[in-house]
């Protein structure tokens, strides 16, 4: 125990057999409207990837298909995924309108098909659709697993009267928080471990 009696971060955890990769869409990772982490992030996520590819575990993206107008509308330059999809290596892009990537979109069905029971989590934006996809995947009993460095968001500007502004890192964190002991935080992506489904 540390002296603050906070438990030490296990940097030890048991493989996963999928990797979700949430709305790394163009919009939020790249240019003037990215994520302010938007580089620690991809840098991580192409990691994960990488590694994910190498031994064999199931890789899928979400793209968000926003509203009309938006950054991520369809067919924008903004809503295209940014980072390379391997459809040889049977990669698959799912497509959803709202934050939970199970909603409608046969993710679900995806992973079990597949045998997929551990899993873990990366993307974009963490208090939204990163947290509404965990969320869901703990309800359906999958083991998630979110690498801390490896998801990001953007800061929450100040409200007159209510708070001052939130700084995007703080955002992040209090996402994982909201998932409770039921999901393994790990500190970087380089301490998630892949293994075939």
């Amino acid at each position: 125990m540390t002296e603050n009696n906070a438990q030490p971060i296990d940097t030890t955890t048991k493989p996963v057999q999928a990797l979700l990769v949430v709305d790394m869409q163009s919009a939020f990772v790249s240019g003037d409207g990215a994520v302010p982490e938007a580089a620690r992030v991809l840098d991580r996520t192409i990691d994960l990837i990488t590694r994910a590819r190498a031994a064999g575990a199931l890789v899928i993206q979400l793209q968000n298909d926003g509203e009309p107008g938006s950054v991520d509308e369809p067919g924008t330059p903004g809503w295209q995924i940014h980072l390379p999809v391997d459809a040889d290596r049977g990669e698959t892009v799912l497509r959803k309108t709202i934050d939970d990537g199970f909603e409608e979109t046969g993710l679900g069905e995806l992973l079990a098909d597949a045998g997929v029971r551990d899993l873990a989590i990366c993307g974009v934006q963490s208090e939204m659709c990163v947290l509404a996809t965990a969320r869901t995947a703990l309800d359906l009993d999958f083991r998630v697993v979110m690498p801390h460095d490896a998801h990001a968001t953007y800061d929450i500007p100040a409200a007159e009267g209510i708070s001052d502004a939130v700084p995007a890192a703080m955002v992040s964190r209090v996402a994982e928080w909201a998932l409770g002991d039921e999901v393994e935080i790990v500190a970087r992506a380089q301490d998630v471990d892949f293994t075939k489904p």
